[in-house]
């Protein structure tokens, strides 16, 4: 497992960690207490991701940023998701057997199993990284940039935690949490990712896998679950969001300039917390937070974002703002190749086109099989030349 650096310096990139051996760096830090609605300020241009929640201090050095992450992600729980439920150790069972991840979780008296079938290179003896991929073995991506490369892959069966559009209080994960049927799925399908990954450890000799280099992925609906995974549990090495869109990396505020896309009052409700509504359409500036900030509580680990121009609901004007802004994180502290983002047109929805390819294949080699010598400098958006991003983030370093 990755050793977890606690202090290092501002910009001191070679100590920085690229993977964390827990679910949760911040679990330590205390419970906000949340203004009501009607206290909220307006923020109209995207919140700074480096200010403290109470706006005291701006706190730009890499050894704050446990504290920054946790009220991000704490907001983020309030404000649109529901939080996350904590699962102690013993409380998972797993076994593999023929390939196959079985996880067993117990909860107040109820179980629910999650099954993953791990699809292996041809060659190599392993240990071998691995990516999730939601819903297939390597989600929308080519399965070849993975096994040809030596990343073994296992699919994310969503529907055995929550279906696409729940019903409150009867998906499986509520048998477990009668108390939190508010939650939206965007909190429910991260856990039961980080389920597997739990499974994942405890048989860990007998998958031949590298649990130091894991990847999720995800296209449309499930770019925006692979971020969200990739947001919430600091043992994934790198996070692909293909063509997540709005509720994804987009930003709310930005979406709410455009024309028919998804804002937060278009967005399907089943994977948010309904009170959510309340800031939709004039009152998306009362929102503490954007979701630039989502994309950045990857960070410091590495985080590639896919976008595709063809396609008016998936906003990617919105997407290259938010990218834009989620990217000043790492560059701060010296390790803006971490972060990257490729945007281009004329392709389906979900079918990475061939000049894309190369972008995500290093990534895979620069953050699963640690090769330095790859370029992951990658902020490709040639369409988006008259975007005025800078008007969004006076506080950016980048001018």
């Amino acid at each position: 497992m990755a050793i977890v650096v606690a202090s290092v310096n501002h910009g001191a990139s070679g100590q920085i960690p690229k993977v964390y051996d827990k679910e949760n760096t911040g679990v330590g830090f205390p419970e906000m207490t949340f203004p009501d609605f009607g206290s909220l300020p307006e923020i109209k241009t995207l919140p700074d991701p480096f200010m403290a929640a109470d706006g005291s201090l701006r706190l730009t050095d890499f050894k704050d940023w446990e504290r920054l992450r946790s009220e991000i992600m704490q907001q983020l729980w309030h404000y649109e998701l529901g939080k996350k439920p904590t699962v102690a150790r013993d409380s998972i069972d797993a076994t593999f057997i023929n390939d196959t991840l079985t996880v067993t979780v117990h909860e107040n008296g109820e179980t629910l199993t999650l099954k993953s079938h791990i699809v292996y290179p041809t060659q190599g003896e392993g240990p071998f990284p691995v990516v999730i991929g939601v819903g297939f073995p390597t989600g929308s991506l080519p399965q070849e940039l993975f096994l040809n490369n030596g990343v073994a892959a296992m699919g994310f069966n969503f529907m055995e935690v929550m279906s696409h559009t729940q019903k409150r209080g009867e998906e499986p994960i509520n048998r477990l949490y009668s108390d939190q049927t508010e939650m939206g799925a965007y909190t429910a399908w991260p856990w039961g990712v980080s389920r597997l990954i739990d499974g994942l450890e405890k048989v860990a000799e007998e998958t031949k896998l590298d649990l130091r280099h894991i990847a999720v992925t995800g296209c449309s609906f499930a770019g925006k679950m692979a971020l969200f995974a990739g947001a919430m549990d600091e043992r994934i090495a790198l996070t692909i969001a293909q063509e997540p869109g709005g509720g994804g990396i987009n930003a709310w505020r930005v979406s709410e300039t455009l024309g028919n896309v998804e804002t937060i009052g278009r967005t399907n409700y089943a994977w948010f917390l309904e009170s959510m509504r309340q800031f939709s359409d004039s009152c998306v500036n009362k929102l503490p937070i954007d979701h630039h900030q989502l994309a950045a509580l990857v960070a410091p680990r590495a985080l590639l974002i896919l976008g595709n121009t063809d396609y008016e609901w998936l906003a990617d004007e919105s997407g290259y703002v938010a990218s834009r802004a989620a990217r000043e994180v790492w560059k701060t502290w010296g390790i803006a190749d971490r972060m990257g983002y490729s945007i281009e047109g004329g392709h389906g929805h979900c079918q990475l086109p061939l000049s894309q390819y190369p972008e995500v294949e290093s990534f895979i080699k620069r953050f699963l099989l640690d090769d330095e010598t790859v370029d992951t400098n990658v902020t490709r958006a040639e369409m988006m030349g008259d975007v005025d991003w800078q008007k969004w983030m006076p506080w950016a370093v980048s001018k």
